[in-house]
């Protein structure tokens, strides 16, 4: 169901108040007035800066004192002849300090279920008080379709078509192209982009598609939800693991057509749950590089805003602009930190925490779209057990300090990255010193030994090596029961991914 057959069906059925979550106000009032059309209502909108306006009427006497919300509320009460009465940004008065603009609402949704009229409160965020929770029913506004960002194409296109200094060479294939690259923004950013494509080269050619991939990263970017990642790791560059490595293989061709038509659902995602620096964020990277798949990088601490109501609205806003570039692998790093406040988010931030982690636990279980969930974690004692269970993520494996052969493959790896023929070393006997250490911990002992060889005026040795090994005290040493405590809870319950220790 589309949100204009959704708001529709809402309004036929009388339902007095209704809450659009979106940013998007022009999108949002086509629509709007689409529905009105077709139930030959009009539209009279809301704001506090222009009071209640009728559509295309210039403001009328009475005008600045609608603007008080609660006017406006009475005035919409006082009007016989049913309308929409659509009220732009109203959720900064829907807290705790304007008890009386609440309890209007509560007065004005009883009213209204008798009468043929409806208050449409559009907002980017909407954290309703529990008074209005079961008044309202709240219809999130999807990102642009491609068929809509089409669209929008086309009438770019022919606005600049005839101009003499702009030229256009798009066949219908690359309007196709254009129009999937641009998926996750809204038309307002989309414009946007190709206007200054069209300003920085004076046309508008299928060459120009990596630049619109540039400024789509730039505008998601910006807005710190989400974050392109470019990465040039692979499974080459990870050691060990072929737990992991295997069962990623075996998905390759998971997210194509072909394996919708045998049947085959996308993969959900993994949890990597084990040591620190032992290579967890590493395997998410090398699943979006060998899947050929956009690697995003999703932080759960950006989505939290002093703004009532803007935690949950950015969590909505991340998920669908993931979704809408699909397929796609999301790297959720450190989950447990992430949402280890959780439980204690009734007393703490008002139950903010809580229900932006339901959020994400509904979408996980809930999601269609081909986005694959890359999670790490170094502790899950905090998170609920609901988060583990089969159906939000596929698999769950524990990444474990390196045994001796994927040490020996992890210092080969390593010295290779620094421009130096591992077969000059003796692996063996680095990976024996080694023992305890992660790959966090083996990478920069070779660090630490180019620094010294660089100081002394020579090249890299065995020795330079080994004495930055014995420097350095493990963190399975230093954090030896927590990580006995987490191998234990591991054992029978999640899958590893190291080689047989």
């Amino acid at each position: 169901m589309t949100p204009l057959q959704e708001i529709e069906e809402l309004i036929r059925a009388r339902q007095p108040l209704i809450g659009i979550l979106s940013a998007e106000e022009t999108r949002v009032e086509a629509t709007l007035r689409e529905v009105a059309r077709r139930l030959r209502k009009p539209v009279v909108t809301w704001s506090c800066t222009g009071g209640l306006t009728a559509p295309g009427a210039a403001a009328r006497p009475g005008t600045a004192t609608t603007a008080d919300p609660l006017k406006a509320l009475e005035e919409v009460l006082q009007q016989v002849d049913p309308a929409l009465f659509v009220f732009h940004d109203l959720h900064p008065w829907l807290n705790r300090q304007h008890p009386a603009i609440v309890r209007r609402l509560r007065e004005v949704a009883r009213a209204l279920k008798e009468t043929r009229k409806t208050l449409i409160l559009v907002s980017p965020a909407l954290d309703l008080p529990p008074e209005l929770e079961t008044e309202m029913a709240v219809v999130p506004f999807p990102l642009p379709a491609e068929t809509e960002l089409a669209d929008l194409l086309d009438h770019v296109v022919a606005e600049f078509e005839t101009h003499p200094s702009v030229g256009v060479d798009l066949d219908a294939a690359a309007r196709d192209r254009f129009a999937q690259a641009a998926r996750g923004l809204t038309l307002t950013e989309a414009e946007g982009a190709l206007a200054r494509l069209l300003v920085r080269h004076s046309r508008l050619g299928s060459d120009l598609l990596p630049e619109l991939i540039q400024e789509k990263r730039r505008l998601i970017a910006r807005s710190g939800l989400l974050e392109f990642c470019e990465t040039t790791e692979n499974f080459a560059t990870v050691g060990g693991l072929e737990g992991i490595k295997q069962w990623l293989r075996v998905r390759e061709r998971a997210f194509t057509r072909e394996a919708r038509d045998f049947g085959l659902p996308a993969p959900r995602g993994m949890l990597l749950l084990g040591v620190q620096g032992c290579g967890k964020s590493l395997c998410a990277k090398a699943a979006a590089a060998l899947w050929q798949a956009p690697l995003l990088r999703f932080d759960a601490g950006r989505l939290f805003s002093s703004l009532v109501g803007s935690s949950e609205e950015n969590a909505r806003r991340a998920i669908a602009v993931a979704e809408s570039i699909a397929p796609a692998v999301l790297w959720v790093d450190e989950i447990d930190k992430a949402f280890a406040g959780m439980q204690g988010s009734g007393s703490v931030d008002a139950g903010t925490t809580a229900r932006v982690f339901g959020t994400f636990l509904t979408w996980l279980a809930e999601k269609q779209a081909p986005v694959f969930v890359a999670a790490t974690a170094n502790d899950l004692t905090h998170l609920p057990p609901e988060l583990l269970r089969k159906g939000r993520f596929d698999e769950l494996f524990f990444v474990d300090l390196p045994a001796e052969a994927e040490r020996r493959e992890i210092f080969a790896i390593h010295l290779r990255k620094r421009r130096r023929q591992s077969e000059s070393f003796d692996l063996g006997m680095l990976a024996n010193a080694a023992e305890g250490c992660s790959g966090a911990e083996i990478e920069q002992a070779i660090i630490n030994g180019l620094c010294e060889a660089f100081h002394e005026g020579r090249d890299l040795a065995d020795t330079d090596i080994l004495r930055a090994l014995q420097q350095t005290v493990p963190l399975a040493r230093t954090m030896a029961e927590s990580i006995n405590r987490l191998r234990d809870w591991a054992h029978g319950r999640a899958r590893i991914a190291n080689a047989a220790r």
